[in-house]
C-alpha cells in the first residue's frame, strides 16, 4: 500500500503540474511565445518561478506541453486508419485537413510552437534528438501522423516512393506552420487544398488529371 504522505506528495505535484499547464495555455494563447515569461505564469498558477522549472525544463519544454495534446489525436487517429487499412488517399486528405483546421482554430497557440520550435531549432543547430527533454520538435509529434500515412501508402505502393515519407512531411507542416504565421485571415480550407494539391501532386499525380483544382475549398 502506497505511503500516505507519499501520495499526498504526488497529487500535490500534479495538481501543481495542471496548474502550470492550465496558466501556460491561457498565456501563450492569449499572448503568444515572445511576451509569455515563465515567471508570469509561475505567478498566474501561485508558485515560484523555481517550482516551474523543477517540473518543466525551459519555457520551450513547457509550450510543448500544452500543445501537444492537440495534435496528438492525428497521430491517434493515423495508426487507426492504417490499423483498419483505410484507403490511404481518403486518410491522408482527412488528415491535411484536420491538421490545417487545428492550427487555425489554436492560430495564436501554433504560433507560439512554431517560434519555439524555430528559436530551438537555432540554438541546437541540428535535427531533433529524441533524448532531448526540452525539444519541442520532439516533444510535440507535428510530423508523426504525416510521415505514418505517406510511409504506409508507399510501402503498399500505392504512392510514388519519393520523396521520402519523413522529408515530405516535415515539408507540409512546415507549410502549415509558416502560413498560419504570416497568412492570419486565410481559411483552413483554403491552406489544405494548397497541402493537398502539393502532396498528391508529388504522390499520385494522377489523382489531379484533368482538374484545374482537384482539392478545392469550401466556398
Amino acid at each position: 500500500m502506497e505511503d500516505p504522505r507519499a501520495r499526498a506528495a504526488r497529487t500535490k505535484r500534479d495538481r501543481t503540474r495542471r496548474a502550470l499547464l492550465d496558466a501556460a495555455d491561457s498565456a501563450f494563447g492569449s499572448r503568444g511565445w515572445a511576451r509569455t515569461r515563465v515567471e508570469d505564469i509561475a505567478q498566474s498558477a501561485g508558485v515560484s518561478a523555481a517550482t516551474a522549472y523543477n517540473h518543466f525544463p525551459t519555457k520551450h519544454a513547457l509550450l510543448a506541453q500544452v500543445y501537444a495534446p492537440i495534435i496528438n489525436p492525428l497521430l491517434v487517429q493515423a495508426r487507426q486508419d492504417i490499423a483498419a487499412g483505410r484507403p490511404v488517399t481518403e486518410a491522408l486528405s482527412d488528415q491535411v485537413r484536420a491538421l490545417c483546421r487545428l492550427c487555425a482554430r489554436n492560430r495564436v497557440l501554433t504560433s507560439a510552437f512554431y517560434a519555439a520550435a524555430s528559436e530551438y531549432t537555432i540554438k541546437i543547430g541540428a535535427l531533433p534528438d529524441p533524448g532531448d527533454d526540452a525539444d519541442p520538435r520532439t516533444l510535440v509529434p507535428m510530423t508523426e501522423a504525416l510521415e505514418l500515412l505517406i510511409g504506409y501508402g508507399q510501402a503498399a505502393g500505392e504512392l510514388r516512393p519519393y520523396p521520402s515519407a519523413r522529408d515530405l512531411s516535415g515539408l507540409l507542416v512546415n507549410t502549415v506552420l509558416i502560413r498560419n504565421v504570416n497568412r492570419p485571415g486565410e481559411s483552413a480550407d483554403i491552406t489544405a487544398e494548397l497541402l493537398l494539391t502539393v502532396m498528391f501532386g508529388t504522390l499520385r499525380p494522377e489523382e489531379l488529371v484533368g482538374a484545374e483544382r482537384p482539392f478545392p475549398a469550401a466556398r
